[in-house]
């Protein structure tokens, strides 16, 4: 037994070593580049206007609003890649690592504009007032690949509804023990006892938890956060130059190990920035696809979804960052990794409480996570199997869920984050491949939005407008209109 799992590991390092090494990192970042330079860099040019459009993004009309959209993919978001991934980078590429999960994110922003405005424009009517989309969807519609579609909703499944939720409850189960010292298995068992109602409640119960849990957490969080860099200001420019000049290896230029050390920064940067903000991963997308838009076209939810990165990763992980930093040179020796390592930080800084603070903050931050991951592998049975033959597809999906959260609740940390690392890996890769193929779309769809715009009109859709979409588009989600 114990060889059959040596083996497993092997196959699992081989595989993050090829997609990581040798691809997902050129493709990602070149991918986040080339839409930023055809967009003229929408995430600056239009940085107001996300936030114009979420004063009206909880207008649902009896669906789900943009805002729980947007809500549901921050619970996924923000989570243990928050709190623990920043400080796996941290302690395995120096802080070098916040600046390549900085240019991720950037970058990232004009991807996730793209993929959430594809996931619209294809998404269907769930017949309830909902939606369902995301990259399945526009890969077997766009490309006309349905058996790519298939690989790709299988691969989310496993990585959303298995890996990842493993890896939120791992953190919790830590974060408890670090903090209250509970053994894991009752830390696991709490969860599945608590995870249960809500994932049986369906996409709308989903929705309604995490657009009143998400919003809170975060802000309570960075009230935190911004205490404790207010408490060292002068320290600040340090860690500013200290992350600058570990990103490019300058630190140890002198002692020949320059290379070495920026391609650990900058592949675990990337890594845990991808985990973190999901930026052309493909997930995102399912939620977006739920949303009743305002205004009514699918650009908007691009743009509501490109804020999502822009909190995730520039604003949720920086404030982890700084933390840890603030606290010394903790990622040493025998210093603890993961999520206990933001406890003893944040313990340093504001004394014992800290821990407990910060096991708070996982617990709501992983378990929205959890009910969030659940609901796009929903989405992807969905998509498989129809909605009318899910059902038996959904119990036995849930039921693996919660098995998969309690096993997550006693393994070992770095076993689950290198699955974590190769399902991510192999889901980027299949939506970076057809969000490419299908950018043209996006863009034509982007300047339909713009000229609308710039004319003094609320933007509206009208799929008669673009030829690509004809016999594509649901008329029940997007019923055609001209002004």
């Amino acid at each position: 037994m114990h060889s059959l799992l040596d083996g497993f590991q092997d196959l699992v390092n081989a595989g993050n070593g090829l997609i990581w090494g040798s691809l997902l990192i050129y493709l990602l970042l070149g991918a986040g580049l080339f839409f930023t330079v055809m967009t003229g860099a929408i995430q600056l040019r239009y940085f107001g206007h996300m936030f114009a459009l979420l004063k009206r993004s909880r207008e649902g009309g009896g669906g789900i609003s943009s805002f729980q959209a947007l809500s549901t993919s921050l619970a996924a978001r923000v989570g243990t890649g928050n709190l623990a991934g920043v400080a796996i980078a941290i302690y395995f590429g120096g802080p070098g690592a916040v600046f390549w999960m900085w240019m991720t994110a950037l970058v990232g922003m004009a991807t996730s504009f793209v993929e959430s405005t594809l996931a619209q424009a294809y998404k269907v009517s769930h017949g309830d007032a909902t939606y369902r989309g995301g990259p399945a969807y526009y890969i077997e519609k766009g490309l006309g690949q349905r058996w790519l579609a298939i690989l790709f909703a299988i691969c989310l499944i496993i990585a959303f509804g298995l890996a990842f939720n493993s890896v939120q409850a791992n953190s919790i189960a830590q974060a408890m023990e670090q903090a209250f010292d509970v053994p894991g298995w009752a830390v696991g068992l709490a969860l599945v006892v608590v995870v249960t109602p809500i994932i049986f409640g369906g996409m709308r119960t989903i929705a309604r938890v995490a657009g009143m849990v998400v919003p809170v957490m975060a802000l309570l969080y960075l009230v935190l956060a911004l205490g404790v860099v207010a408490m060292n200001l002068s320290e600040l420019p340090g860690v500013i130059r200290t992350i600058l000049a570990s990103a490019f290896g300058l630190e140890q230029a002198a002692g020949g190990a320059l290379g070495y050390a920026m391609a650990q920064a900058l592949i675990n940067g990337i890594q845990r920035g991808l985990f973190s903000n999901e930026a052309g991963m493909g997930s995102a997308p399912n939620a977006a696809a739920t949303a009743t838009t305002q205004p009514n076209h699918p650009a908007a939810q691009g743009f509501i979804q490109m804020l999502g990165v822009f909190l995730d990763t520039l604003v949720i992980c920086t404030a982890t960052a700084a933390i840890i930093i603030l606290a010394g040179p903790l990622a040493e020796g025998d210093a603890p990794n993961g999520i206990q390592l933001t406890q003893v930080a944040l313990s340093a800084q504001v004394g014992e409480w800290g821990s407990v603070f910060i096991a708070l903050a996982i617990l709501l931050f992983a378990f929205t996570s959890v009910i969030a991951n659940y609901a796009y592998g929903e989405s992807n049975i969905e998509y498989i199997a129809g909605p009318r033959r899910a059902r038996p597809a959904l119990l036995l999906y849930r039921l693996a869920v919660l098995a998969m959260v309690m096993v997550g609740s006693v393994a070992s940390l770095g076993a689950i984050w290198n699955f974590a690392d190769l399902s991510m890996g192999m889901m980027a890769l299949i939506n970076l491949v057809a969000i490419l193929a299908l950018s043209p779309l996006a863009f034509a769809l982007f300047r339909d939005y713009d000229r609308q715009r710039r004319a003094g009109e609320e933007p509206v859709f009208d799929p008669s407008r673009f030829p690509k979409l004809a016999g594509k588009v649901d008329p029940e989600a997007w019923p055609a209109r001209r002004r």
